[in-house]
C-alpha cells in the first residue's frame, strides 16, 4: 500500500478511478477520463484502481460502489464522487483543485 500512498502524495493532484472489469458504467468512464486527461495534460494525474485486484486499497477508502472517483491533493482526499460524470461536469468540478 505504500506505493499507492507515494502516488497520491505527489505535488500534482491525482484523480483515482476505482473501477472493476465487470462494471458497465466503469467502461463508460474510460473515454471520459481520457478527455479529462487530455484537457489537463501534466496538471493532473489519473490512476485507475481495480477494486477486485486491490481490495485493501478499496476497503481503506470505503469504496462500496464503482465507479468511484477520489481526487487527492497533497496526499489528502479533496473530492469524491460515485457514478458516471460527463467530461465537462468533471472538468468543472476539478478546476477548483487543479
Amino acid at each position: 500500500m505504500s506505493s499507492f500512498n507515494d502516488i497520491i502524495s505527489q505535488k500534482t493532484p491525482v484523480l483515482v478511478d476505482f473501477k472493476a472489469d465487470w462494471c458497465g458504467p466503469c467502461k463508460m468512464m474510460a473515454p471520459i477520463l481520457k478527455e479529462v486527461k487530455d484537457h489537463y495534460k501534466e496538471k493532473l494525474k489519473i490512476v485507475k484502481i481495480d477494486i477486485d485486484q486491490n481490495p485493501a486499497v478499496a476497503q481503506k477508502f470505503g469504496i462500496r460502489g464503482v465507479p468511484t472517483m477520489i481526487l487527492f491533493k497533497d496526499g489528502q482526499s479533496a473530492w469524491r464522487q460515485s457514478g458516471v460524470m460527463q467530461a465537462n461536469e468533471l472538468i468543472s468540478v476539478l478546476n477548483a483543485y487543479v
